[in-house]
């Protein structure tokens, strides 16, 4: 069953610009305890380092599936106390835009509208491994492809 919700908006060259929502779902999830028990006895608070990656690829005609994969390690200064990696997927309809418009759509929309779900699958994760649940910070995806795109863009001229 799909969870199907379209939104049109005309392109710049009056086409109809037609996205929607056709599946979410959880394609990977990884949780490594390897410090219980001994990590529940902890008097400080571990180090969080959290890793982000997404990518998107035509499964059909105008069918996308954008995966973002979300990675939380927990380590005090001698061991990991646990590590947590969704890779949080979605199904998107995507119709009438041009292939540079498409680009951003993978890299910014798709990434918005799954990270709510990766975020609490996270938060899930981490609460039936024992500890608190971690609570990610909203992510600017928009900015995030700026970057990309600035490091691109200077990576042929650095090569000259």
């Amino acid at each position: 069953m799909a969870e199907q919700q379209t939104a049109g908006m005309p392109s710049g060259d009056g086409q109809s610009v037609q996205f929607s929502i056709e599946k979410v779902y959880v394609k990977d999830l990884s949780l490594e305890n390897p410090g219980a028990p001994q990590a529940f006895q902890l008097t400080e608070g571990p180090s969080i380092e959290i890793g982000l990656r997404s990518r998107g690829e035509q499964i059909q005609q105008d069918l996308y599936e954008c995966v973002l994969t979300v990675t939380v390690t927990a380590k005090t200064a001698t061991a990991t106390v646990f590590l947590v990696e969704v890779a949080q997927a979605g199904i998107f309809g995507v119709r009438g835009v041009s292939p540079e418009q498409l680009q951003p759509i993978l890299a910014v929309h798709c990434p918005n509208i799954l990270f709510p779900f990766a975020r609490e699958t996270i938060a899930d994760a981490t609460m039936r491994a024992g500890f608190p649940p971690v609570q990610l910070a909203p992510i600017n995806f928009e900015t995030l492809y700026q970057q990309q795109l600035a490091q691109q863009h200077a990576a042929p001229a650095a090569a000259n």
